[in-house]
């Protein structure tokens, strides 16, 4: 049986890796059949750590093909990989195609295989914010309605489906995002020296990640931000994404706080390293919301909803937008919360790939 995944931004590598090392696990059983993954990278975005960590300490594939479709208007970005993509798919021809999260490949992703009807299953279904503004709330939604296997994180994705019609195909697997929290949370560990060199004292520090169009590209919701950063009395770390950096600059919104510690981007091991060690986490970031529950520490999230509603319920997570008092109060009151037991054991991926082999199996029987 043959794989094909689409990637393109870090995230997806994440996710990614932890199916891929779900597949080379399952072939090592000997199980038939035997699945073969080629892993298409469109170039969206680009890492030399992500690629560093994942292609060699996780001894997955690498990329048969990098489309390197680069930056542009969503529109434009969207367009040249679905060129690119479709062409790729007809050429591979794959048993499935596997799409993650809600970037500009997925959606390019779904569209190329549901045009070609090839069969297409997305890791990650079913999140809804409820916000049509964000384009990731788009991209969600239309690569949602052309999968033929939805695997959702929680069981208010699977809702958020039924809800939309859609019911068949769909499946609670857990989170492949726990799953990367319990790997790479020992890498990190042993490999990471990023507490050292920042000199920073575990628990002793606050982590910030600000990277939203919503909140970077309106110049008074990024000033009342770093208002609220400033009133801390705690050090933050904050590893500037470059979108931040180039508003920063045309705001004029460089801080000399000195409790507000600037730094460049980071690899994904040392963004872990600090995710653990950090007393309170503060971002507009989903994925980052999830790490810190993940890591046991508490998140103040900097949107005004999220998608990760069981957070919150729990006790770990507060959406505070990006009023400065809610930030500053919701720092000083964040505590640990319950356990959220939906997100699984850390097997998603291995249930992910039982299920493909099951419907393939199906399909096999039909014909």
């Amino acid at each position: 049986m043959k794989v094909v995944t689409i990637v393109g931004a870090r995230p997806q590598f994440i996710k990614a890796a932890m199916v891929s090392r779900a597949i080379v696990a399952h072939n090592r059983s000997g199980t038939v059949p035997q699945i073969t993954e080629e892993i298409i990278h469109t170039g969206q975005h680009y890492d030399e750590n992500m690629s560093d960590i994942f292609f060699q300490q996780m001894h997955i594939p690498e990329p048969a093909v990098n489309l390197n479709t680069g930056s542009g208007s969503h529109g434009e970005m969207t367009g040249r990989m679905l060129e690119k993509i479709e062409r790729e798919i007809v050429a591979r021809k794959p048993d499935w195609v596997l799409v993650y999260g809600d970037t500009n490949s997925t959606l390019a992703g779904a569209l190329a295989a549901a045009k070609l009807h090839a069969p297409m299953a997305h890791v990650e279904a079913g999140l809804r914010s409820f916000n049509k503004r964000m384009p990731e709330e788009i991209n969600r939604i239309l690569t949602d309605h052309v999968s033929s296997l939805l695997f959702c994180p929680t069981r208010a994705a699977v809702a958020n489906l039924a809800n939309e019609g859609i019911i068949r195909g769909v499946y609670h697997v857990g989170d492949v995002m726990y799953d990367a929290a319990l790997v790479f949370g020992e890498i990190a560990e042993n490999v990471s020296t990023i507490l050292s060199d920042l000199q920073l004292v575990p628990k002793k520090y606050l982590l910030a990640t600000v990277h939203r169009a919503e909140n970077t590209d309106d110049k008074a919701r990024l000033k009342r931000i770093l208002s609220a950063f400033a009133e801390a009395s705690e050090q933050i770390v904050l590893p500037i994404h470059p979108r931040t950096h180039a508003r920063l600059d045309a705001f004029n919104l460089r801080s000399t706080r000195r409790n507000l510690m600037l730094i460049d981007p980071i690899s994904f091991l040392d963004m872990v390293q600090l995710e653990k060690n950090a007393r309170v986490i503060l971002t507009d970031s989903g994925g980052v919301q999830k790490e810190a529950y993940f890591h046991g520490v508490p998140c103040v999230t900097l949107r005004d909803e999220t998608e990760w509603v069981e957070t919150v319920e729990a006790g770990w997570n507060q959406v505070v937008g990006a009023d400065p008092g809610k930030i500053v109060k919701a720092v000083g009151e964040a505590r640990t919360g319950k356990v959220i037991e939906e997100y699984g054991a850390g097997n998603a991926s291995e249930i992910i790939i039982q299920r493909i082999l099951s419907s393939q199996n199906q399909e096999n029987s039909l014909n």
